[in-house]
């Protein structure tokens, strides 16, 4: 089945400069999960939707490069991740704190949280997304192509340019990580001591 997707996906991607219909299909194939996965990873949907819509631009301008790919869903997941690497490494880079001094004293304004948003299940959803954000980058990655965007462990070593067994050996050492920095929240919601 995979092989055949993946015939349909180059002849959509050969056609896609002529006909948009070619186009939009694969973003309407692509697009929902692409942007699961680079929202996790940069954690803000406007950035993640900007860097879907520049995935899709990247691969028609660089369609030539086609013949040289194996699959083309792993060709969308890279250029996603290599775009979603470069906004956090300029984020590193232009991070600014928002400050405010009241009477004397300064204190750090965190802007990121409404006063719709404090609903349980929303705190719960924004500590996961946290909690993967604390993971090592290269744990991180692989277990959000596996586990959100459901790739094999054969395409995300294609994506990742790593041995198969490496992508293993990640993503359950991610997965390990991952439920150790969620126990308390566990215990938190289930109403357990941690």
């Amino acid at each position: 089945m995979q092989q055949k997707d993946n015939v349909k996906d180059r002849q959509l991607m050969q056609g896609a400069v002529k006909d948009p219909a070619c186009l939009a299909a694969l973003v309407e194939r692509y697009s929902g999960p692409l942007l699961a996965f680079v929202f996790r990873y940069v954690g803000d949907r406007e950035t993640a939707e900007d860097i879907v819509q520049e995935t899709f631009l990247r691969a028609l301008r660089h369609r030539r490069k086609l013949g040289g790919i194996r699959y083309v869903s792993t060709w969308f997941y890279t250029i996603a991740a290599n775009m979603a690497k470069s906004e956090l490494r300029r984020r590193k880079r232009w991070r600014q704190e928002a400050l405010v001094e009241d009477e004397g004293h300064v204190e750090l304004v965190d802007f990121g949280a409404k006063p719709d948003q404090q609903t349980d299940t929303w705190h719960v959803h924004r500590e996961v997304v946290k909690a993967i954000g604390k993971l090592p980058e290269k744990f991180r990655e692989a277990l959000l192509l596996r586990d959100l965007s459901e790739l094999s462990y054969g395409e995300i070593a294609e994506v990742l340019d790593c041995p198969e067994g490496t992508i293993k050996s990640r993503v359950s050492r991610g997965r390990r990580r991952l439920q150790e920095l969620l126990r308390p929240l566990a215990g938190e919601v289930l109403g357990l001591a941690s």
